[in-house]
This record gives structure tokens, C-alpha cells and sequence, in this order.
């Protein structure tokens, strides 16, 4: 089992929007970027929706992302996990959410990326927040990783998009 670490949030201090993943995987972890795995879909829906994708050198994306007042993190500061499975994470240390929704209170939605991202911030982040953070709305969106493939990248971005609607510009 691997000790990982993930990144710092993407976030302009004025964001509307929180994208919330797991943990970075492997690959990710070793290109030190967000959804660095080719087959994950994540860069291509945010192509179609913030003109953030992956033709883009990855600053670029950043950029684009913070100008559309779009933010992504993960729950896990680090875990322990074997692989990138989001099912194998172990012993998560979770990120300091008080402190994020201090500086960027303009949040108003955060989008989880598959189901573990929802379950692991239900069960260790919401408890702990106040009432008015704890009242940001939350739309549970299909995971964009390969391992989630019952979907078609078609239907993940139709509900990508639905998810995000209203909440960037």
C-alpha cells in the first residue's frame, strides 16, 4: 500500500463552483497535474464546458478554469491507497474544507466526481462544517474515470453539463 498526497486546490478567490475528487492516482500523482490519466474524461468534459481541454498545456487549463470561476480539489489530503481505485483509499487524511470555504465564500455548488468523492465528504467533511457552508448545494456527477466506463462519454457530459449549468459562466 502506497502513502499518497495530493495537490493544493485550483481556486481564484472569487470561485461560485468547487469540483471535488478523491485523491489523485498514480498517474496523476507521478505527471504532478489533476486527472493526468489519459483515458479519464475529466480535461475533455472541461474542454466542452469551460474551454479547458486537454489540447491545452495544463497551466492553461488552470487558467481557464479560475476565469470561469471554477475550483477543483479533492476531500483526501492523503491516504493510504494500492492503485488509483478510489475503493482501495484507506486511512484518509481529509483537507482543511473550514479553511477553503473561509477564503473562497462566493462557493455556492460543489460537483462531486463519482460517488466515493460524495461519500468520503458526507462522512468527514459535513459534520464539521457551519450551517451556511453546509448549506451550499451538492450535485452528485458521474465519475470521470476510466474505471466508471457503464457510462458513455456522451451522457457523462450531458450530465456534466446539467450539473455545472447556471453555476459558471
Amino acid at each position: 500500500m502506497t502513502h499518497s498526497r495530493g495537490f493544493p486546490p485550483i481556486a481564484s478567490p472569487d470561485a461560485r463552483v468547487l469540483i471535488l475528487g478523491t485523491l489523485p492516482g498514480a498517474e496523476s500523482l507521478a505527471r504532478q497535474q489533476y486527472y493526468a490519466k489519459p483515458q479519464n474524461s475529466f480535461w475533455r468534459i472541461m474542454g466542452a464546458l469551460a474551454e479547458a481541454g486537454p489540447e491545452l498545456a495544463y497551466e492553461d487549463r488552470l487558467a481557464r478554469l479560475r476565469e470561469r470561476q471554477i475550483a477543483v480539489w479533492d476531500v483526501c489530503a492523503a491516504a493510504e491507497r494500492a492503485g488509483s481505485l478510489d475503493t482501495a483509499i484507506k486511512a484518509p487524511e481529509i483537507n482543511d474544507f473550514a479553511t477553503f470555504f473561509d477564503i473562497h465564500d462566493q462557493i455556492r455548488r460543489i460537483c462531486f466526481n463519482g460517488r466515493h468523492a460524495e461519500k468520503l465528504f458526507t462522512r468527514h467533511v459535513l459534520p464539521g462544517l457551519g450551517r451556511g457552508t453546509a448549506a451550499i448545494e451538492r450535485i452528485l456527477l458521474p465519475s470521470t474515470s476510466p474505471a466508471y466506463a457503464r457510462m458513455r462519454h456522451e451522457e457523462k457530459l450531458a450530465r456534466w453539463r446539467r450539473g455545472l449549468e447556471g453555476g459558471i459562466e
